[in-house]
């Protein structure tokens, strides 16, 4: 694995081994081992877009590895305005060891990753979120759930995280259905794509159909940065997939409930199940401080 753009970027046989090593990274921060395989190696991070989890996660990741991170906004370096991406992948690739960036379009990412001789990590694009998912999975994985037959149901907008939990979903064995209104499925191609690695997905309109005996139910904002100005259209048409405490009693009795955040509650989740006994929303965001520090180590060979 050169650069992680996508879940795709993953060979299967990697996904079991990548969550090992997640798991042995949180085991040894509990247990207060301050190992630093990455001293004296840097990381670059690119933000087009605000930030509270990626960037304090992937900056944590690396001074708790050894190494340091330089956190450059999009203001200060015009990615696309003022140097081009290819350029600024050029330069970057001269001075850390590996850049990790939050874009508006993916195409941006795959230009930086198509010119630097660094790894190139997708902090989320418009196609995906790559680190959010296997956060995500190793997140059930370390719960002793056995994901080859889990039942999730995803209740909301088909978007990218959306698209990166069905790819490794796909992977891993994790069977799919996903709700959502008429226009906001998940892209054709990802479906596609899923199906092609084997994986079991459906989609519907219906979010009760979706949940019902479901063993994970996820949700997502309905209104992602960058779509501020659909905001009225987008509540009205989801208005009928709110992940409240009726839905949620659909799924099976022990469901667990997931949401990547930032959420806006009392929009697409109500505070009661959200903070209710069966969410793992802050074990998630938890989860996204090991899994990086997983995929960093993987991708540098300190595995």
């Amino acid at each position: 694995m050169n650069h992680f753009l996508s879940v795709r970027d993953l060979a299967r046989d990697e996904v079991p081994r990548l969550f090992a090593l997640i798991a042995e990274l949180k085991g040894k921060l509990k247990a207060r081992d301050r190992a630093t395989p990455l001293a004296g190696r840097t990381m670059a991070l690119i933000f087009e877009k605000p930030s509270l989890r990626t960037r304090v996660t992937f900056e944590v990741a690396m001074v708790q590895l050894g190494g340091a991170a330089v956190y450059l906004a999009a203001q200060e370096i015009g990615l696309g305005k003022r140097e081009s991406a290819s350029d600024i992948a050029r330069n970057l690739s001269r001075w850390v060891d590996v850049v990790a960036a939050r874009v508006f379009a993916h195409r941006t990412l795959e230009e930086m990753a198509a010119h630097a001789s660094v790894p190139v990590i997708n902090g989320l694009s418009d196609l995906e979120h790559p680190c959010q998912a296997i956060a995500d999975l190793f997140t059930l994985w370390e719960r002793g759930l056995k994901l080859s037959g889990l039942r999730l149901a995803w209740v909301g907008d088909g978007n990218n995280v959306c698209h990166s939990v069905l790819l490794l979903s796909a992977m891993t064995g994790v069977s799919v259905t996903v709700a959502c209104p008429p226009q906001f499925e998940p892209r054709q191609s990802v479906l596609e794509a899923c199906r092609a690695l084997g994986g079991r997905v459906k989609v519907t309109t219906e979010a009760r159909e979706a949940v019902e005996g479901a063993d994970v139910v996820y949700t997502d904002t309905w209104i992602s940065m960058g779509q501020e100005s659909e905001r009225d259209r987008r509540l009205e048409a989801f208005q009928r997939y709110q992940l409240n405490e009726a839905l949620l009693g659909f799924a099976s009795p022990n469901a667990l409930v997931m949401h990547c955040l930032p959420a806006h509650r009392g929009e697409e989740i109500t505070d009661g199940v959200m903070d209710g006994p069966r969410s793992v929303i802050l074990d998630q965001a938890e989860n996204r401080l090991h899994a990086q520090k997983g995929i960093i180590l993987h991708l540098l060979g300190g595995d």
